[in-house]
């Protein structure tokens, strides 16, 4: 496997983030957890990350066989898409993976065409490469509230829904810390202001369910975090400041899509909309970068929030709603 050299930031209590270099710099975090030794990886990025994870533990003198664990917080590829050619590399260790996704990442082959369907069969290749399996011996089906140890150090499972139905947060409370995946959304340190960090939630496709993201923001509250550790970006505090956010910002979402139900095209209404809003809540943050700059950091995440708000409503039409 080629080389590549990790972009690092040590944290606390044994944990790094490494830049996973998807797409562009500080946008994806793959956590490395380290205890006396033995160490686990939460999310993988993608294949074109596995040679930083690598490095990343080559940088602490830890070997590929002192890992034990991969945590998948869910199986969308920019966390998973890189777990199955990591797992070849990492002869001791097991795949944590929700039972709702633990099928795709033994067998890709339909993860990859809901991928094409939203990117398209080039795009899909070029970033993320040929997804390799995983044998299904080498996965671990938690159960929620599960507990696993990392050389004594204890960490559990937690179901969370709202952004995917295959998601899970995993509490660490050595750390008093949470690892949220997309559950608690998306937080770029370019956004950083005098005023801290700013948070908005993700509602890619296609299981955004605001009800649900609601509960697992108070569900993510309840484990008494003094920090989050998002993939989008890394670290953050100041929690109840940033949950009220991320609740005010479900419902802002709630509302932009129900704004477009009855266009001719919802989805080409909720784009400009969406892109507004974060805009907006940017610049009232402090964000003082030209425009070229803000749309450079928030342009996939308005294209993933919209179609996530136009999934949401088409399954609202097929209820009835």
């Amino acid at each position: 496997m080629p080389g590549g050299h990790a972009q690092t930031t040590h944290l606390n209590d044994g944990i790094t983030a490494v830049d996973t270099e998807y797409s562009r710099p500080l946008l994806d975090a793959s956590h490395l957890i380290v205890e006396g030794g033995r160490a686990a990886f939460v999310d993988t990025g993608t294949n074109a990350s596995v040679a930083l994870l690598i490095d990343a533990l080559d940088q602490q003198d830890l070997d590929v066989a002192n890992v034990d664990y991969v945590f998948l917080t869910h199986i969308h590829l920019d966390h998973a898409g890189g777990a199955g050619l990591l797992m070849q590399e990492l002869p001791n260790a097991y795949c944590v993976v929700h039972t709702r996704g633990v099928a795709h990442m033994v067998d890709p082959a339909r993860l990859v065409a809901g991928t094409e369907a939203v990117y398209g069969v080039e795009q899909t290749r070029e970033m993320y490469g040929e997804i390799q399996a995983i044998d299904e011996s080498r996965c671990i089906v938690p159960d929620d509230e599960q507990w696993f140890d990392l050389n004594g150090r204890k960490m559990q499972t937690l179901f969370t829904e709202g952004h995917a139905l295959h998601h899970y947060c995993l509490n660490d409370p050595m750390s008093r810390g949470v690892f949220t995946g997309d559950s608690f959304g998306i937080s770029y340190r370019e956004l950083d202001t005098a005023a801290g960090a700013l948070i908005f939630p993700a509602s890619t496709p296609t299981h955004f369910d605001p009800v649900a993201a609601h509960t697992t923001v108070d569900r993510i509250m309840a484990c008494k975090p003094q920090q989050l550790y998002l993939t989008h970006y890394s670290r953050v505090r100041d929690l109840d400041r940033l949950a009220a956010a991320m609740h005010a910002g479900i419902d802002a979402y709630t509302e932009i899509a129900l704004a477009s139900k009855e266009a001719d095209d919802p989805q080409a209404a909720i784009e400009p909309a969406m892109a507004n809003y974060l805009k907006t809540l940017a610049r009232e943050h402090g964000f003082s970068g030209d425009d070229d700059a803000l749309q450079a950091i928030l342009e996939i995440d308005i294209g993933l929030n919209t179609k996530g708000l136009f999934s949401w409503l088409q399954r609202l039409k097929k209820q009835g709603l």
